[in-house]
């Protein structure tokens, strides 16, 4: 199967970037609606109404959300690809339909997407409120997947640019779980089902990220979505959308995101799932909190009139202004850096740093600085 052809025949031209609001999807939603197929579950808590999607007849029903944290946009991004793929009568198109039916909510916190914020408008973390359902958005998702009662659920996220497979150096450009159900984290039948929908996705990424797949940590928290509907005897995935390399915007990822669910419902092949899926499952390393946005080593510092060599790092922080997302660079650790990686790498050489308030970097400082008082940087980066 041509994937990357795929995608570009079905990415949505509307929407790009980071930041995505209600607004910006609620067209393409109308124009998907051409049977009826788009609903209102109900109101977000500042009023803003919040959709699903149903399409096909096949037995084995689908349940998807995206956006519950209303600041990681990546998978809705790729989520409305592939249901923009589900609308065309093709070959691939019509068995998926007949094998699956999908129950799609594409957006579940639209007030948190309308400010950028991981939490919804009472600042309630819905990825902790699935026991305590104290939101209406939390609410109305256990209500359809009580409604719909569905075979899987796909529960999709993004994660931060800090997160690398392992210690591999490589960035987890696309991160699975299948999340626990207790805190022994053992597998009964649901977990080892969500354990082969996930292989098929690896097996088919590996092909385009090899090395940047990670396996997100399944320590149990019932608070959570996906261990409360694995808790239930539904087969969970989770899928995060993480950093390819110098693809901030994430447009890139979100082609791996439309290529990831194409491959759980479709295989172009028709060899079975190996016998030790689960044994290929835990192989994948684990995510690590071992990136930053930049590192800058061999840094000459000028400290109490004596020269020391130094490194540091900077991470950027998403900010929403005037409707974009701005990512602004800050210095977040300096010192011993063994064990880290760079999304970029910079060797100074025993270059001397200054900067318009000292002459050494100082942690939560804006990323402006020089080298040798020749060499500037602005926001993180060399200024040409």
């Amino acid at each position: 199967m041509e994937y990357e052809n795929l995608h570009l025949k079905y990415k949505q031209p509307t929407i790009k970037g980071r930041y995505l609001n209600l607004g910006m999807i609620t067209p393409i939603l109308n124009a998907m609606n051409t049977n009826n197929q788009l609903q209102i579950l109900g109101n977000s808590v500042q009023g803003r109404p919040i959709y699903k999607y149903e399409i096909g007849h096949g037995a084995t029903k689908i349940l998807m959300w995206s956006q519950m944290h209303g600041n990681e946009s990546t998978t809705t991004k790729g989520l409305l690809d592939f249901m923009n793929m589900l609308q065309d009568a093709s070959e691939i198109t019509t068995k998926i339909l007949q094998q699956y039916t999908f129950c799609i909510v594409p957006m579940l916190n639209p007030d948190g997407a309308e400010v950028y914020t991981r939490v919804n408008a009472n600042e309630v973390d819905l990825n902790r409120d699935f026991q305590n359902l104290s939101q209406a958005e939390s609410q109305l998702l256990m209500q359809c997947y009580r409604d719909f009662k569905p075979n899987f659920c796909f529960n999709l996220h993004d994660q931060r640019t800090i997160f690398g497979v392992g210690t591999t150096g490589k960035p987890a450009t696309v991160s699975f779980l299948a999340p626990s159900y207790d805190e022994t984290k053992a597998y009964d039948a649901a977990r080892l089902s969500a354990v082969d929908v996930i292989m098929k996705m690896v097996n088919v990424l590996q092909r385009f990220i090899p090395g940047q797949i990670g396996r997100f940590d399944d320590g149990f928290n019932i608070n959570c979505v996906g261990d409360t509907f694995q808790a239930l005897k539904t087969p969970t995935i989770l899928i995060e959308a993480g950093h390819f390399p110098e693809d901030y915007e994430r447009e890139i990822t979100r082609k791996y995101i439309f290529i990831a669910l194409i491959s759980a419902v479709y295989s172009d092949s028709e060899e079975a799932l190996l016998k030790d899926e689960l044994s290929n499952y835990r192989s994948i390393p684990q995510n690590i909190p071992n990136f930053f946005d930049l590192i800058y080593k061999n840094v000459a510092i000028n400290y109490d009139n004596s020269i020391n060599m130094t490194n540091f790092a900077i991470q950027y922080r998403e900010e929403l202004i005037n409707a974009t997302i701005i990512f602004n660079a800050y210095i977040t650790k300096i010192g011993e850096l063994d064990g880290f990686y760079g999304h970029q790498e910079f060797d100074c050489e025993g270059m001397q740093y200054s900067d318009n308030n000292c002459n050494f970097p100082k942690l939560d400082d804006k990323a402006d600085f020089s080298l040798n008082n020749k060499v500037k940087f602005v926001n993180g980066l060399v200024k040409k």
